[in-house]
């Protein structure tokens, strides 16, 4: 004879079986799509800014520039100076603009395919998504 507990307890055993759905995706928020790139802009100039910084400083610290700036003399003339034009100032202003440079076009391109899908949509029909609970 078995109580409510241990048939409570049987039933709990059994693993549900999975819902599978399968969904159009047919509208991308204009404004969600903008914000959303504008994002992963500013963490791509965050990136560029470091990685700029991290590079000039091991290619300074190897010499490579000094091994440069005796080329550029030997071939142009003593009166040029490598050192002065790549120095961390510039080297690092530079980055900073292609950072904000890189963030208006970013930002842009993310408003420009959202709107692009919007209207492939209406021919296509939109992209299958599948989802399922496990």
């Amino acid at each position: 004879m078995s109580s409510v507990a241990e048939k409570l307890a049987g039933k709990s055993n059994r693993k549900p079986p999975a819902k599978q759905v399968r969904l159009r995706l047919v509208y991308i928020d204009f404004w969600s799509a903008v914000k959303l790139s504008f994002l992963v802009a500013v963490c791509l100039s965050v990136v560029n800014i470091v990685a700029s910084f991290l590079i000039f400083t091991i290619v300074q610290s190897t010499g490579l520039f000094e091994n440069l700036n005796s080329l550029v003399q030997d071939v142009a003339g003593a009166g040029t100076d490598l050192r002065s034009i790549l120095s961390i100032g510039n080297v690092m202003g530079f980055a900073i603009v292609v950072s904000l440079l890189n963030l208006v076009v970013t930002t842009a391109l993310g408003a420009v395919v959202a709107v692009l899908y919007n209207l492939s949509v209406k021919i296509t029909g939109g992209i299958l998504v599948g989802f399922t609970n496990s």
